[in-house]
């Protein structure tokens, strides 16, 4: 009877803590995408039959590559993020609203528009909104002269 017990509140106990609630999704607007440079490549002009014939010119041909960056504005912050996958990163419609949550070093966003798919963006900036409404929010002190 004991050990019925004993076995029922641990099984109790693990099953609570295994069911955490996932954290909520914020809600914001996508207000801007831009280019910006992320790195470079670099080409050789050389190949094998004109090393040795001594007809290749010492020439590197480099190119910029450029990434997607995008503003998103939150309720109290403004991100600029980034998509994780470089190589094949989906385009977000602009002006639309976008759900988002913080997952250790990566925010996780599902646009509504989309596909409702979770992708990972990295977050290369996070600036305060500096809106009139939230500017004014600070408390007023009078004093006992006024």
């Amino acid at each position: 009877m004991r050990s019925k017990l004993m076995l029922s509140v641990i099984l109790g106990l693990a099953s609570a803590a295994y069911a955490k609630d996932p954290k909520a999704y914020q809600t914001g607007t996508l207000l801007q995408m831009d280019s910006v440079q992320c790195g470079m490549t670099e080409k050789d002009a050389k190949s094998l039959t004109g090393e040795m014939l001594g007809t290749d010119s010492g020439n590197k041909k480099t190119q910029d590559i450029l990434c997607q960056e995008y503003v998103l504005q939150a309720e109290r912050v403004i991100y600029r993020i980034r998509p994780r996958d470089e190589k094949h990163p989906v385009l977000l419609p602009i002006g639309d609203r976008a759900q988002f949550r913080l997952q250790k070093d990566k925010m996780l966003l599902r646009a509504e528009d989309v596909d409702s798919k979770e992708r990972e963006y990295v977050v290369v900036s996070m600036t305060p909104r500096t809106d009139s409404s939230t500017a004014d929010a600070t408390p007023v002190r009078l004093n006992h002269l006024q």
